[in-house]
C-alpha cells in the first residue's frame, strides 16, 4: 500500500511543529496566566500574548521553567 498522505510527499510535514529543537518559538501567557510554546512563524492565537519573543526552544522552554512556577490557573489560585 502506497502512503499518499500531504505527509508522505512533503517530509517537511512530518515534523511536529510544537517539538522541533530546531525551530524558533514564541512564550506566550493566557488571562489564566498558562504558559506556552508557539512556533514563531505562526499567528498568536486570540487571547494569548506573547511573553518571549522567537528564541530557541531550549530558551523558551528554560523562561517557562523560571516564569510558572505555579501550574493552577490564575482564578484557582487567586481564590486560594
Amino acid at each position: 500500500m502506497t502512503d499518499t498522505s500531504a505527509a508522505a510527499a512533503n517530509p517537511e510535514l512530518r515534523t511536529n511543529p510544537f517539538e522541533d529543537d530546531t525551530a524558533r518559538y514564541l512564550v506566550v501567557v493566557n488571562g489564566e496566566d498558562q504558559h506556552a510554546l508557539w512556533p514563531a512563524e505562526l499567528a498568536v492565537p486570540a487571547g494569548w500574548r506573547t511573553v518571549l519573543d522567537a528564541a530557541p526552544r531550549s530558551r523558551c522552554l528554560a523562561y517557562v521553567e523560571s516564569h510558572w512556577t505555579d501550574m493552577r490557573p490564575a482564578s484557582v489560585r487567586d481564590s486560594a
